[in-house]
């Protein structure tokens, strides 16, 4: 298997436990949020999304957004399945541009986010956006924990 597989096999898993997750919590308790600050459960949920496609512009302007505009902005919140089903195009258009990476690409290839003091070879910054969703993962977990709803069981 090489390195784009193991990418993609990873951005798969994470995503499959994501969904796991989010689809064992009642749609009464999307809401819920441990204290004023923070993010609802539903908020979190579109953070993850939203951000797969923040990352996905990142990685084709390679680090300058522009004027990047968010095809979240505006929509209100309802469920998990609307959620879901409003960033499955992104989430396939940003499968589809790794899908059609060179190996080569991951170590050639280089993010440049000045306005974060942030240069990254393209196969780390692929890293960290999946561990941006599997930090959200384990907080979501927190956040049910601290709620009292039960936890689905993840780790399959």
């Amino acid at each position: 298997m090489n390195a784009i597989k193991i990418i993609l096999l990873n951005f798969s898993e994470i995503r499959r436990r994501s969904i796991k997750l989010w689809s064992g919590i009642p749609n009464e308790d999307l809401n819920w949020k441990p204290d004023d600050q923070a993010f609802t459960i539903i908020e979190m949920i579109r953070h993850v999304l939203e951000g797969e496609h923040l990352f996905h512009k990142i990685i084709e302007n390679r680090g300058n957004l522009g004027d990047y505009k968010s095809p979240w902005e505006g929509l209100g919140y309802l469920d998990l399945e609307n959620e879901l089903r409003f960033a499955e195009k992104y989430r396939t258009d940003f499968i589809t541009m790794i899908e059609q990476l060179k190996e080569s690409d991951l170590e050639t290839i280089r993010i440049e986010r000045k306005e974060v003091g942030q240069s990254k070879l393209l196969g780390d910054y692929l890293n960290r956006i999946a561990y941006h969703e599997s930090v959200h993962t384990g907080q979501m977990l927190d956040y049910l924990r601290r709620a009292g709803i039960d936890r689905p069981k993840i780790w399959d």
